[in-house]
């Protein structure tokens, strides 16, 4: 069972104490009402119960069953505690299940991890990866830890490998990113969109290509494929926003998608409050490509 405690350190109604020192979004506390989810030394209450300062309160943050089907799958936990688990997505993997497709993403994988080590949780991703995009996703158990983290300031730190690179050896990119028309997927540089600032550094260069370090310092769609488009070095493998010559020379080295990958994620634990530091075991590298270019 997932289950937060407090002692109550004051008089009032069991809803205050929900919202004002447990934190339970409103949504959260009706959602759960209907579980009796609730208890106070022990007994089931409603909302409206009056608490008294020293009362044990008890919240009951199991998770209903989603309908997709849960699966046994190959995880590769990085870290994982009552409230989180982090795993290392595979390039070429979904992380949720959609309309066209129901099986064989990071979420039904997970479930079924949950279901074998009898965990009542449900798949609340904290940080998403598109589908070719590998590396370090994060994800909370339940309702309210989403909730708590989507509010925690997190550091996103990613390697690329890109065609061309900065003339520079770091530097600050600053281009808001939009819509493109027509489209509900992809996005596109535009003045009237939304801010968007990223930072980058240069690792290794070789040839033509350039292994970068990439921190997002907002986070729009697409934004670090966008931004690495937009000053002129496209990342090797991006079939949407790569260049004629970046997919030229990606199909040439073989690359059959985008070398992205989420190396490290950091952040504050939203119930202990202590610094976490997550480390992918994956990464991209240069060395497929000879001293000399391909």
């Amino acid at each position: 069972m997932m289950e937060l405690t407090h002692t109550a350190q004051r008089d009032a109604k069991l809803l205050s104490i929900l919202r004002q020192e447990l934190g339970l979004s409103s949504t959260l506390v009706k959602r759960i009402k209907f579980r009796q989810a609730y208890r106070v030394n022990g007994i089931p209450v409603r909302t409206n119960h009056p608490v008294k300062k020293g009362d044990r309160i008890q919240v009951c943050l199991d998770e209903p069953t989603p309908e997709y089907p849960a699966q046994d799958g190959p995880l590769c936990i990085l870290y994982e505690d009552d409230w989180l688990i982090a795993l290392d997505k595979p390039a070429g993997m979904l992380m949720h299940p959609s309309s066209c497709r129901n099986e064989g993403t990071l979420a039904n994988y997970l479930l079924g991890y949950y279901q074998k080590t009898g965990q009542a949780c449900a798949v609340h991703p904290v940080s998403r990866l598109d589908r070719d995009t590998f590396g370090v996703v994060l994800l909370a158990k339940n309702a309210h830890i989403h909730a708590k983290m989507m509010e925690i300031p997190k550091e996103k730190h990613y390697h690329a490998l890109v065609f061309g690179g900065p003339a520079e050896p770091e530097g600050f990119i600053d281009a808001p990113i939009a819509r493109r028309e027509g489209s509900s997927l992809l996005r596109c540089i535009h003045q009237e969109g939304k801010p968007a600032r990223s930072t980058f550094q240069v690792l290794k260069r070789r040839g033509q290509a350039c292994k970068l370090s990439l921190q997002p310092l907002t986070g729009r769609t697409h934004q670090l494929r966008l931004h690495c488009a937009h000053m002129g070095f496209p990342i090797l493998g991006d079939p949407q926003y790569g260049s004629e010559a970046s997919q030229a020379f990606s199909l040439g080295c073989g690359l059959s998608y985008q070398q992205l990958c989420a190396v490290k994620l950091s952040f504050l634990h939203p119930m202990s409050g202590e610094p976490v530091e997550i480390l992918s075991n994956l990464d991209v590298n240069l060395d497929f490509l000879p001293r000399e270019d391909i």
